[in-house]
Parts: structure tokens; C-alpha cells; sequence
């Protein structure tokens, strides 16, 4: 995997581009936005525009402090050009997505040969956690590619010594810090780092750590911003961002993301569906894989990612993307290792399954007192109906298609692989996230866009969904309602000695009007 190969002709440089990016924006706007995370990022861009400021987010006439500013930049040039929509708010998204999936396959092109080459694309592009990701209007999907971008030169560099690569991932750390924070450099830093200790060669990483060119790159692109906003806002942005999301996340469970010490290590084969077959190869390869330079750097990547925030207080699934491209990568180096066909689908039959079930589920896991939150009953108890037949129908489509690769035994198991995992990633572009979508957001959406008729101002009442407002193209602060004004609420939240009149009610969902 050290030795270069031939680079991937022109042609071929595109195709591994175009193909992740088909993947990732086949009906992108497909359901709603989903909240809290779309709904809250999305919001804020178009906040920009109202007020006129693109240094500072608001989120409904408040500071948001949650995230640096690239993200929203980024979400506001398709805004200014289509408008407000799904598509503008998660396009960026799905454009970083399949850079970061085209980059990881050009990098495997040439250290492992074409077919590695396409499949890194491919997995990268077509894994559950980054066909989620790389379709949200938020800001992970960015700084995913800015960080493999990063992690790759830094790799080049430290295997030619060339700086043109170190600068290059100054460059991208930078946009990195830009878009998420420290965390952009802390990951690059403290990997190279075990890496370099780990042949001993500690004044390698010294050397690329304290490059001054590197430094003047890296601060010319994330410092303006910083000291912008730091000169609007003051101690309330160092209290706000550093403070409160970054150090309180790491410290403490936020917004009640919490979980055991072993949370990644279970969630990572998930992510990695319809791919967790090759991955199980890959992982009894990896005492074999320390001697070789690369591979121990992947695995580096890999486990300290996981290792760092299985101690933070905060834990999330997309967290542990931050390990998974160099998974990727040795998933598809490891590729003709995988030799039976049944194991290797086996994921993706199962997947398939449960998601033709979804709808039935639901119901009988609602029935059966499974789900506590009676809001949560109310919209998942319309999964049948919103499902319909069509649903249904698509679901067995693909699970046979997927169940009569078993039968190609001529073609190799991680062809049969791929193969599966594009009719997953059509399955849940076209049919699932839909179905998902209009089932958890699609009332909010509907409340929304009937709120337009309303000239009232209208608030959240105890009831948090930032998309209503994104939907309605107006503030809606959370607060208590005054008489006169709408409010977007939960049916098992009205309080009973308000009177209101309900002007949309659809799941759980309630628009009402505050009486005197």
C-alpha cells in the first residue's frame, strides 16, 4: 500500500467524483429538514440575509454561537442563487461528501491500484453514516473532507518530506478551524504525532508542527473571522463557542448525548453498513497491517479518533466519522480477502429487511408501550398510512435484488458488495428518507408553511424546531405567547388553562392562536 502507482487518468478523476455526487444529491430535497441540527444551521443562513450580517449567525434574533462560519457562507450561495429550500441548505453538504469520497479514492488509486480506487469512492459514498451526513444541512460533512484532506498530506509529507503537502495541510486545517473549530487541528496533530512516535521519529513531527509557512497559512485563513467576531460579540462568543461547545461538550453530556465508554465501538458497524462484512475482514488484518508505514498510520487515525471520544461527555454517531475514512481505505485495500458472498451480504439483507418492516414496527412498537413520549407516539403511529403500498413494494424490490446476488458466485464477494450497496443508497435517497422525514418533520412543515396565511407573530411554545421558522421565512422565538399571537406547540403540552384555536394539527403536532 506505499508504493505509488499510476495516477487516475482525467476521465477518471471526474467519474470518482461525479459518482459520489449522484449518490449524495439524488432527491436532496426529497423530506423536510430535520430538526434540530438542519433546521437550527439552515435558519441561521437565511437569518444572514434578513439582517444583512455575514460575519455573525443568529438563530431567531439570538447569537448562535453553536459553529464557526464557513458552513453558513457556504449555504448562502445557493440560497442567494435558488432561493430558500432543502436542496439550497444541504447542497453544500453534499458537494463536500463527495469530494471527501473522491479523495479517499484517488489516494487508494495509487497506493493500491484502480479497484481500490473505485470501491474507497464507493464505501465512502455509499456507507449509511455518510449517506446521512453527506445529505444534512450541517456542518460535519465539511469538516470531514477538511480533515481526510489533511490527514492524506500529512501522510504525503511524511512520506517524501515534500512541503508543498505540509502546506497544503495547513491550508486545510485551517478551513477546518473555519468550520468546526479546534478539533479541526487537534485531530491532524495529535495523530501525526502517535504516528511519528510510533518509528520514532520525533523530530519529523517537529518539524511539520512548527513550519512557519504552514503557521502564516493556516492564520491568514481562520484568524480574520475569529478576530471579527470576537470584536462584535466579546467574552459572550469566548463563553459561547469555546466554553460552552467545545470544552462542555468534551467534559459533559450535552442536550442528553451521553453514552457508555463502548459507545463508538458499537455504533462504528452501523455507519459502516452496508460495508460491516469487509470491515470484520479488515479488522483481522490489523495486526498484520502494523508492520507496513501506511496502514499503522491508518489505523492510528483510526483508533485515536475513537479512543478521544469514547472519553468526551458528549457523544454522537457523526463523531466517530471523524475515524472512519481511514476505514474506508483499508476496507478497500483488503477488498479480495472477503470470500463468501453470504457474509458479505448478510448486512445489507438484514438492513433491507428491518426497513421494509419500518413501517409495521413502528406501529406494533407503539402498541406494545415501547415508545414512552406521547408526542413521538402520535407521529409514528401514522407510519402505516404514509408509508403505503409503494413503500412497501420498493423495500422487496431491492431486498431481492440485493438476495439474488447471493447467487453470482462467479463475480467476487466485494463486487456483489458494491452492487448492494447502490441499491441501499437509491433505496434510502428515493423511498426511506422520504417515508422518515414527512413521518417525523413533515407535520412541522405543513404548520409552517399553513402559518404563512397569518400575518401574527408567531413563537414556539414548548416546542423547539427551528426548520418551522426556516418554513415560514420569519422569526419564531422560543418563548410563552402572547394573546393575539400563533405558536407551533405539542399536543401534550397546551396548556389547559390557555384558551387557542387551532389552525393545523396533524400528528402531534399543533398551530394554534392564543385567545384573550
Amino acid at each position: 500500500m506505499n508504493s505509488l502507482g499510476p495516477r487516475a487518468s482525467a476521465r477518471d478523476t471526474l467519474l470518482l467524483f461525479l459518482i459520489p455526487l449522484i449518490l449524495l444529491t439524488l432527491n436532496l430535497a426529497g423530506a423536510p429538514l430535520f430538526d434540530v441540527d438542519e433546521g437550527a444551521f439552515s435558519e441561521a443562513t437565511r437569518e444572514m440575509f434578513v439582517r444583512h450580517d455575514f460575519i455573525s449567525t443568529w438563530l431567531n434574533g439570538e447569537p448562535r454561537f453553536d459553529k464557526p462560519i464557513l458552513i453558513y457562507w457556504l449555504q448562502a450561495i445557493p440560497v442567494a442563487l435558488a432561493g430558500v429550500g432543502e436542496w439550497s441548505f444541504r447542497l453544500p453538504s453534499a458537494l463536500a461528501a463527495a469530494l471527501w469520497a473522491s479523495a479517499l479514492g484517488l489516494f487508494a488509486w495509487r497506493r493500491s491500484g484502480r479497484e481500490a480506487g473505485w470501491l474507497a469512492t464507493l464505501v465512502a459514498a455509499s456507507s449509511l453514516g455518510v449517506f446521512v451526513i453527506g445529505r444534512a444541512a450541517t456542518a460535519d460533512a465539511l469538516l470531514n473532507l477538511w480533515l481526510t484532506l489533511a490527514m492524506l498530506d500529512g501522510w504525503r509529507h511524511l512520506e517524501s518530506r515534500d512541503k508543498a503537502p505540509l502546506r497544503r495541510m495547513y491550508l486545510w486545517i485551517g478551513l477546518g478551524v473555519l468550520t468546526k473549530g479546534p478539533i479541526a487541528l487537534a485531530i491532524p496533530a495529535i495523530v501525526t504525532l502517535l504516528y511519528c512516535l510510533s518509528r520514532r521519529d520525533l523530530g519529523a513531527w517537529l518539524r511539520a508542527s512548527f513550519d512557519p509557512i504552514g503557521w502564516l497559512i493556516l492564520v491568514a485563513i481562520a484568524a480574520p473571522w475569529y478576530a471579527a467576531i470576537y470584536a462584535v460579540h466579546g467574552q459572550a462568543f469566548i463563553d459561547g463557542f469555546i466554553m460552552k461547545h467545545n470544552v462542555g461538550r468534551f467534559t459533559g453530556p450535552m442536550e442528553g448525548h451521553g453514552g457508555s465508554l463502548f459507545y463508538y465501538l458499537l455504533i462504528v458497524p452501523v455507519l459502516l453498513l452496508p460495508w460491516t462484512g469487509l470491515l470484520v475482514r479488515g479488522l483481522r488484518e490489523a495486526r498484520r497491517d502494523s508492520s507496513d508505514a501506511l496502514r499503522r498510520f491508518l489505523w492510528i487515525w483510526c483508533g485515536f479518533v475513537l479512543i478521544f471520544f469514547s472519553f468526551s461527555g458528549t457523544k454522537l454517531p457523526h463523531y466517530a466519522l471523524y475515524g472512519c475514512s481511514p476505514l474506508f481505505l483499508l476496507i478497500a485495500h483488503h477488498r479480495e480477502r472477503l470470500k463468501s458472498g453470504f457474509l458479505s451480504l448478510l448486512p445489507a439483507l438484514l438492513l433491507l429487511a428491518l426497513l421494509a418492516a419500518l413501517p409495521v414496527l413502528l406501529e406494533r412498537l407503539i402498541a406494545a408501550g415501547a415508545v414512552k413520549d406521547s408526542y413521538y407516539q402520535a407521529q409514528l403511529a401514522r407510519g402505516v398510512q404514509a408509508a403505503g403500498a409503494s413503500y412497501l413494494i420498493a423495500c422487496l424490490v431491492a431486498l431481492a435484488l440485493v438476495a439474488a446476488l447471493l447467487f453470482a458466485r462467479a463475480v467476487p464477494a466485494w463486487k456483489r458488495l458494491a452492487v448492494s450497496a447502490i441499491v441501499t443508497s437509491l433505496l434510502l435517497s428515493t423511498v426511506v428518507t422520504p417515508f422518515v422525514g414527512d413521518l417525523l418533520q413533515g407535520p412541522v412543515k405543513r404548520a409552517a408553511l399553513a402559518s404563512r396565511r397569518y400575518p401574527e407573530t408567531a413563537v414556539q411554545w414548548n416546542f423547539f424546531q427551528p426548520s418551522f421558522a426556516v418554513y415560514r421565512e420569519r422569526q419564531a422565538p422560543a418563548r410563552e405567547p402572547r394573546p393575539g399571537e400563533l405558536a407551533l406547540t405539542r399536543f401534550d403540552r397546551l396548556p389547559k388553562d390557555v384558551r387557542v384555536q387551532t389552525l393545523y394539527s396533524e400528528g402531534g403536532v399543533r398551530l394554534v392562536k392564543v385567545l384573550p
